[in-house]
């Protein structure tokens, strides 16, 4: 089939880096279906706006019935799953010891068996058409540590885990699985990360090699990058990070800020 059969599914899409990212994929041809805990309406009337095709679910990714129920709806649809972005995700800033079990446990559900399921329900469609691109957003924190985040980096850095096992055992059977992991992205997230006092502009830009965050534009394209068979067919089990130099640089903010 032609690229304008192909299919993609985006999940957090309905704001941020899964909204342009769903623009972005639909924009080179891919069907969209898109869920999210709240039906992402204005997504879609993007996509729809511009000539493409797309649907909306409403449904909370950690919940098997409601992956399973979605998945259902997707192929009866489309007929085909190409593409997977496991993008939904939520943080979570408090000291280790202040974290609650509950809270522990919460973005671990979202960030971590949301993923699996989805990759668990659409990996099978994929496994059995043997083709299948599969990007996990994960982040910088499932690289490095980001101190009062314990949940949400150790969320992240299982998802590497599990993004490198499925490459392992599915690769062969011709479907890729990847990450992303971004630095610090200018969204909603981030809005209301900074409007709770955790950090500032200045905290961020001052401390990334090239001095401003991440746009959902730059996440996209890479993500993009990772869906196409043909840009990025033998890449696989790979970690491609998206944070403007941030893990890569170890200098002092004196020498940093020098070389600017």
């Amino acid at each position: 089939m032609g690229s304008q059969k192909r299919a993609a599914v985006v999940t957090g899409g309905a704001q941020g880096i899964g909204r342009r990212t769903a623009e972005l994929l639909a924009e080179r041809g891919f069907r969209i279906a898109i869920v999210d805990l709240l039906e992402p309406k204005a997504t879609v009337q993007a996509i729809e706006t511009r000539g493409g095709i797309a649907f909306g679910f409403a449904g909370d990714v950690t919940r098997e019935d409601v992956v399973e129920e979605f998945a259902r709806k997707v192929f009866g649809r489309y007929q085909r799953v190409d593409v997977l972005v496991n993008n939904a995700g939520i943080s979570l800033i408090r000291a280790a010891e202040d974290t609650t079990p509950s809270e522990y446990r919460r973005v671990l559900e979202v960030n971590l068996v949301g993923p699996f399921l989805l990759a668990r329900a659409f990996g099978r469609m994929m496994l059995e058409a043997r083709r299948g691109s599969i990007i996990n957003v994960a982040s910088i924190a499932g690289l490095v540590a980001v101190a009062d985040r314990a949940a949400y980096n150790t969320s992240k850095h299982g998802l590497v885990g599990l993004t490198r096992t499925l490459a392992a055992e599915w690769g062969g059977r011709g479907v890729r699985v990847n990450a992303v992991c971004p630095g610090w992205v200018k969204t909603e997230m981030d809005a209301a990360d900074q409007a709770a006092g955790s950090y500032t502009d200045p905290d961020i830009t001052q401390r990334v090699p090239m001095g401003r965050f991440a746009k959902p534009e730059d996440v996209a394209r890479a993500i993009a990058f990772l869906a196409d068979d043909e840009e990025s067919g033998f890449v696989n089990g790979h970690t491609l990070t998206v944070d403007g130099g941030w893990s890569s640089d170890g200098s002092w903010e004196s020498v940093r800020l020098s070389k600017r």
